[in-house]
């Protein structure tokens, strides 16, 4: 099938959108000392605000599935990021602890608007290619984040303040985004798209009931699952080696960093692996190898080991988030940008259970026995993968959704 050329251009488009909300939200979450440090805030109110962030964005997340009823998921994205840009300079620019709360919040509330948004549009282009890309999508939001943790550390090794570091970013940012959005909304000859999307004038699910949970329970865990393992790398990493595996400081940072780089690949390749094998093999596979990640790094005696074990976990889990999104868009296909926001919001829920969790088996315990909590939570995804695909959908649940003659995000 020949695929449009604006509907390329789409793609194009949203890879750009997606690497820049990468790259913003790493710049956040990388310099979290340095805010700490900027606000005086104490060792126990840091929890308090970074915790604020994903039930924040948990909110923007579920009041977004209501909004993109009337207006365009691509609207939504094209107007959103800039603030979110916006909202990251004003954390550098602060000087009070008031202005440091109404930016976080709104940086959270519109995280949680534009990550939901930016899958319901994926989504809408993937239908258009009728194949997988999705995979292709978190991949640049993987390079986004490489990219603005380079950026990071330069501003911390050339002591750029954070107001600097923010808003220098932004300026290089912020210019790529507003390039890419007009071709998000705009319809062959430069009309903006302005219909709502499918779900508006699909038929309601549930009734008076309203769109049912239940379809979406498995996908919620598995989310939830996989952003507390993906929170174990990211927060727990570099303290395993140092303190366990008594690795030097250096060597501490090369788990993270290679699991990034494995996340990239396994992004990259991911979309041609669900187009042989399905969706659920991929997922489960993914599971697998995310298990035998966790397995190599708690039993490692010695940092290189605990390396590796690092980068499969992180193969494995890239290939999980993105195709829950496509799953669960397929599971209420007549609510898909409602499903794609209720999975979403799991996303943060895993971010909340994830590090206070593992932290608190690592003080009671060992780093070793927290690692196996992952561990354990990930060999229950290959049970739950079994029921991706009902009997009904066993075909149609697993492979990249059939191409539609009218989208909402390609014009």
């Amino acid at each position: 099938m020949e695929i449009p050329v604006r509907l390329r251009q789409t793609r194009s488009a949203l890879l750009l959108t997606f690497l820049v909300h990468g790259a913003v939200f790493a710049l956040l979450v990388t310099r979290i000392p340095a805010i700490q440090d900027r606000y005086g805030l104490s060792d126990a109110a840091l929890p308090l605000f970074l915790a604020a962030v994903p039930i924040l964005a948990g909110v923007g997340s579920v009041t977004v599935s209501r909004v993109v009823r009337r207006v365009p998921a691509p609207a939504v994205v094209r107007v959103v990021q800039p603030v979110i840009c916006l909202a990251l300079v004003g954390v550098g620019a602060g000087e009070a602890l008031w202005q440091l709360t109404v930016c976080l919040a709104v940086f959270g509330l519109l995280v949680g608007a534009m990550e939901a948004s930016l899958n319901m549009t994926a989504l809408g282009i993937q239908r258009g290619y009728g194949r997988s890309i999705m995979m292709g999508f978190h991949g640049a939001a993987s390079l986004g984040g490489i990219l603005g943790a380079l950026l990071a550390w330069a501003g911390a090794h050339w002591q750029f303040s954070l107001f600097t570091l923010f808003a220098g970013s932004v300026a290089l940012l912020l210019p790529v985004a507003m390039a890419a959005g007009p071709r998000l909304t705009r319809r062959p000859g430069g009309q903006v798209a302005a219909a709502p999307p499918a779900e508006a004038s699909s038929p309601r699910l549930g009734g008076r009931r309203g769109i049912p949970w239940k379809p979406l329970l498995p996908l919620c865990m598995i989310m939830t699952v996989a952003v507390v393992a993906d929170s174990t790398v990211t927060n727990w990493s570099a303290k395993f080696l140092e303190d366990t595996l008594r690795s030097s400081e250096a060597m501490a940072t090369v788990p993270y960093a290679l699991y990034m780089a494995a996340t990239l690949l396994g992004r990259v390749l991911g979309d041609g692996w669900v187009q042989r094998w399905g969706a659920v093999a991929v997922v489960r596979v993914g599971a697998l190898l995310a298990a035998v990640g966790f397995a190599v790094v708690a039993v490692a005696p010695e940092p290189m080991t605990a390396v590796f074990g690092f980068a499969v976990l992180g193969v494995g889990l890239s290939v999980i988030t993105p195709q829950v999104f496509v799953v669960g868009a397929q599971r209420l296909p007549g609510a898909a940008d409602t499903a794609v926001a209720r999975v979403n919001l799991f996303n943060y829920v895993g971010f909340l259970i994830g590090p206070p969790l593992v932290g608190a088996v690592g003080a009671a315990a060992s780093y070793r026995a927290a690692m196996g909590v992952p561990l354990v939570l990930v060999l229950g995804v290959l049970l739950v993968a079994r029921s991706l695909a009902a009997p009904d959908q066993a075909d149609s649940a697993t492979r990249a959704p059939r191409p539609e003659r009218t989208t909402t995000t390609a014009g």
